[in-house]
This record gives C-alpha cells, structure tokens and sequence, in this order.
C-alpha cells in the first residue's frame, strides 16, 4: 500500500488519543535519517508548543549498517495558573539496517533496535491562598527496549516553491516499545510497577530548503497492548523539525 493512504488513518487515530486519560509515559519524536550510503551523518531537533523538544543523531558506519541516538525533554503545564505538570527525560541508542528498495531506488527501508532510559514526573496541582500546590506527585524511572522499522520514500517530482524547486520525502516510522518501570513513587511512596508494551506509529513529511537543510512535520501516536492504570497510552505526537545531513557519496 503506498505510504499516502495511511495518513487518513494516522488522523483518525490520534483523535482517539485525545479522548484518552493522559499517561505517565510520552513517546519521543524518533530518527528517521533515510540513509542510502555509508559515510552519511544526520542530525535533528524536533519541537512543539506543548514543550515536546527532541533531537536525533545517526551515522552511517558501514555499508548498509548504521547508529542512532535519541533524546527528549518535555515540560508542559509549567504555568502557576495550570492544574497538571508533567515532565520526561529520555535518553536513547540503537543499531540497524538500511537499504534503498524500489525500482528507481527512491525509497529506502530501514530496521534498528536500541535500548533507553529516562524519568517522568506528573502532578495533579489545585489552587491555594499561596498559588498551585501539589495534591498527587507521581514519579517514575523506567527503561525501554525497542524495535523500529522506517519505510520512506522521496517524490521523483520536486516541488516548486518560493521560486525553487525542492525535493519532497515523506514516509512512516513503526515502533515497538516495551518500557518497563525500575522505580515508582504516589507521593513518595513506594507503589506498584508497571510494564507496558507500546506500538508507535509515526508519520512525516519533509521537505527540502537547501543542499543540506530539510524541514520535517512528524506526528505520531502510541498504542498500549496491556492493562496498566498509569503507564498507559494516550499521548499523542505533534512536531515541526530541521534537519540538517553530510555525507555519504559525491554525486
């Protein structure tokens, strides 16, 4: 199936999302360099007003093999007039797999898997005579393990626009998450872990403004296939990025 047609149901989904309850967990924006040969570097920062920042590394270090590297931070509801807090870090690697697919080599496939950790801090807050004040603190370190397949692909027709012809990309970033808590506190108590295993699925589209430079709009969502009442789905994905690429072969 051509990589349009997912976008209506990428779409549907994440309204879903939103009639969801929040979760403790955030799904980062994950790399998606598109590499095609050895000896290529990608570098990207992902943000949106809701405080979601990302970035991602990768290089291409041997044919068809490659790293990557992801980190975030999220701090949103940071305001004395907000009644819910929540902060993440995270932090990321993985290895895989890239290769150009397709007759004319346009689209490349690519497979990593990669290990993580980070922290998240969410609270219920109600108004006081001195402000917001705290009334549930829940605080959480996990780590995770994943899996991720990108299929992306690049238009043979480039876009004319602001009076030059840019090259358009756009494709898709599957993952499977299995994130697991290694300590969790309800107000600094010790309480009961939990353990989630969450598809991810990620659409972007990205455009070309220099030799080098591309714009990227990512949104994505996550699913959870277990039972969990904090470490749950629910979040959804929203991001503008620049990315910025070397490397590889002189054409």
């Amino acid at each position: 199936m051509h990589l349009k047609y997912f976008y209506p149901l990428a779409c549907l989904a994440v309204l879903a999302c939103f009639s969801s309850c929040s979760s403790i967990y955030m799904p980062n924006v994950p790399a998606t360099p598109m590499f095609k040969e050895r000896g290529e570097v990608y570098v990207a920062a992902h943000s949106n007003i809701k405080g979601n920042i990302s970035g991602n590394a990768g290089v291409a270090f041997a044919k068809n093999l490659a790293f990557i590297a992801n980190g975030s931070f999220i701090e949103n509801g940071n305001s004395i007039h907000s009644n819910d807090l929540f902060k993440q870090q995270l932090v990321e690697g993985g290895i895989g797999y890239f290769t150009k697919v397709g007759k004319n080599k346009r689209q490349v496939l690519e497979v990593y898997a990669g290990y993580g950790i980070g922290k998240s801090h969410d609270e219920d807050r109600r108004a006081s005579m001195t402000g917001m004040e705290p009334v549930d603190v829940r605080k959480m370190d996990f780590d995770k393990i994943f899996l991720q397949v990108n299929y992306s692909s690049t238009k043979k027709d480039k876009l004319n626009l602001f009076g030059k012809k840019r090259a358009l990309s756009y494709g898709t970033a599957i993952r499977v998450s299995r994130i697991a808590m290694t300590d969790f506190t309800i107000n600094d108590i010790t309480a009961t872990k939990e353990e989630a295993l969450f598809i991810e699925p990620l659409f972007f589209t990205r455009m070309e403004l220099n030799k080098s430079f591309q714009l990227q709009y990512t949104n994505g969502f996550n699913i959870n296939v277990m039972s969990n009442e904090y470490l749950k789905a629910g979040n959804a994905v929203f991001t503008l990025g620049v990315l910025y690429g070397f490397g590889g072969k002189k054409k």
